[in-house]
């Protein structure tokens, strides 16, 4: 074995496991692995970012996209808390994801040494922490080790992030040690008397309904899954910001359960009579509040599958639980043998009904009709674009009307954040394009886009072409919505004074346009496909437009109202 430093053993091991991509922000603390990305660049690209939370959302969104970890490198202390958010989005949204995070030297620890933090500790795993995992590596001979580790740890059972803490002296030691070969994620198996019950449940069943997504899904779980559905004629909805899981063109196909959910599909998962939940933790935002699935034991009867045996009735006391990985639990499942004829044929056409029923709109005032514009997304975009979103009201407009064909037909097309982080929807349209090469879309709020807006520069610095669509209100729209329901005509930290964005677009590289009225979209829209740049079309939306169901002001009436009454 030749010997090299630490610090391009690490970057060894990373293309032993088939990284191509990572992303971060340099720090002096890791300067050894940098010199390793330079003598191995042929093989693997470090991409530039320009603050280390948009360098971790966009490993989180790679990993996301490939089902194999991403992977970002930050400094110490600041950079490292920077990076958290994108850790945190990993962890709840069950992405694969390795962050490496270069450390004080070792004679250096426990003084409080300058952006010294004890990394255990803030990220430290737990049901309600950051990370799977966090370790540090002290000897440069174990490197090998502790980076197969991380990248299993990663992928197996529920997907989700691993922290790796590298003292800056362990980087540049000589070592003779080798990578180790690739790791590649274990299934877990339904057992056969699990199955079997299954299958009986869903014989005494008259209103099943499947609920699926969560994280480990691929194509060929997703194609499973549908040939599951269609040999049990079963209606499918996907969980909160996984509705590329199930093809949202299928028959069978209910909606998705998440914020700003359909009030009949509501209806429907309280009223059925078994809930198959595939995949998803069923957290607040799926369960609306855990009400539509009540806690700890639902009216219906549920069956639980999740890849990880600690998720399984920690929250829901399951009717059956199913500790499998998706992969597996779908193939299982598509070889259950289906009855002939089942009683909840009707059901099922009525959730698509009902789901069919909620791409009408709302009549809404103002010069921006947000339907119209998404169904020119929907006509011009490529079936393999890749979606992406950050968190605020504007995201509900592509959630409810926008329909992906999903992984059944081979590519993941959405990225958005289940945890609700705000600011991810840029850079992972960003590395959506850097690392596939597919169109990537962007929508973002006015206050979202400002939370890493940037990332265009690294997208500039890159290559990357992104559309961005920017919808402009000149507030916190979600926070103002609330404001106007529990304190109506109390404004209070939620007003925004922006700068120009199309000018802003332009300093960055990116081509800026501004929109005033519907009919100017569709010409943007083809221009920003066919330039050879990224485009940010900024689209000038009527404050009272909050949500895809009604307007700021029919909210603080309703509130007005509330209150004159409770008086």
């Amino acid at each position: 074995m030749a010997q090299r430093t630490a610090g391009h053993l690490i970057v060894e091991c990373l293309v032993e496991q088939g990284v191509e991509f990572v992303f971060g922000v340099p720090g002096e603390s890791y300067l050894a692995v940098l010199d390793g990305f330079h003598a191995h660049r042929d093989r693997i690209r470090f991409i530039i970012n320009r603050q280390e939370g948009g360098a971790a959302f966009m490993a989180e969104a790679h990993g996301k996209l490939t089902g194999r970890p991403g992977v970002c490198f930050v400094t110490r202390g600041p950079g490292a808390t920077n990076a958290s958010i994108g850790v945190h989005t990993a962890f709840q949204d069950s992405t694969p994801m390795v962050l490496f995070v270069g450390d004080v030297a070792s004679d250096m620890r426990d003084r409080e040494a300058f952006q010294e933090v004890d990394f255990a500790s803030f990220f430290g795993p737990s049901t309600k922490g950051f990370a799977k995992r966090v370790e540090r590596i002290d000897d440069a001979r174990r490197i090998p080790e502790y980076v197969a580790r991380a990248f299993a740890t990663a992928m197996n059972g529920r997907p989700g992030p691993v922290v790796l803490v590298l003292p800056e002296d362990m980087l540049v030691q000589a070592v003779n040690a080798a990578p180790l070969p690739r790791v590649e994620p274990v299934e877990a198996w339904s057992d056969p008397g699990s199955l079997r019950r299954l299958r009986e449940m869903l014989l005494a069943s008259q209103r099943p309904l499947v609920i699926a997504g969560g994280g480990g899904w691929t194509p060929q779980a997703a194609q499973a899954l549908q040939r599951f559905a269609e040999n049990w004629k079963l209606p499918v909805a996907n969980a909160f910001r996984f509705q590329d899981t199930f093809d949202n063109h299928h028959p069978l196909y209910a909606g998705d359960v998440g914020i700003g959910i359909s009030p009949k599909l509501a209806a429907r998962v309280k009223d059925s009579d078994l809930i198959l939940a595939i995949g998803p933790r069923l957290g607040e935002m799926t369960t609306g509040g855990y009400t539509l699935i009540e806690v700890p034991r639902p009216k219906q009867a549920l069956v639980h599958i999740h890849a990880s045996a600690e998720e399984l009735n920690r929250v829901y006391q399951a009717d059956l639980a199913i500790n499998a990985t998706m992969n597996a639990a779908a193939r299982s499942l598509e070889v259950l043998t289906a009855p002939v004829a089942v009683p909840w044929e009707t059901w099922a056409q009525a959730c698509h009904t009902d789901y069919e029923a909620n791409l009408v709109p709302q009549a809404l005032p103002g010069e921006i009709d947000m339907p119209t514009i998404v169904a020119t997304l929907q006509q011009h975009l490529p079936a393999d674009a890749v979606l992406t979103n950050g968190a605020g009201n504007f995201a509900s407009w592509v959630h409810r009307f926008f329909r992906h064909h999903g992984l059944a037909k081979g590519l993941k097309t959405q990225l958005a954040p289940t945890v609700g982080a705000m600011g991810y929807g840029v850079p992972a349209g960003i590395a959506a394009a850097i690392t596939t090469g597919r169109v990537a879309f962007t929508i973002a709020g006015d206050g979202d886009f400002l939370m890493n807006g940037q990332e265009l520069a690294t997208a500039v610095q890159h290559g990357a072409k992104s559309i961005i669509v920017l919808l402009n209100n000149g507030m916190y729209g979600t926070i103002r919505m609330h404001q106007e329901r529990e304190y109506p005509r109390h404004v209070s930290g939620s007003q925004l004074q922006n700068p120009d964005f199309v000018a802003l677009a332009r300093a960055y590289g990116y081509a800026g346009v501004r929109i005033t009225r519907t009919e100017e979209f569709e010409a943007q829209l083809l221009a920003a496909l066919a330039r050879p740049e990224g485009t940010l079309i900024e689209v000038m939306l009527d404050p009272e437009v909050i949500t895809t169901r009604g307007t700021l002001s029919g909210i603080t009436q309703s509130a007005l109202a509330r209150q004159q009454g409770a008086a």
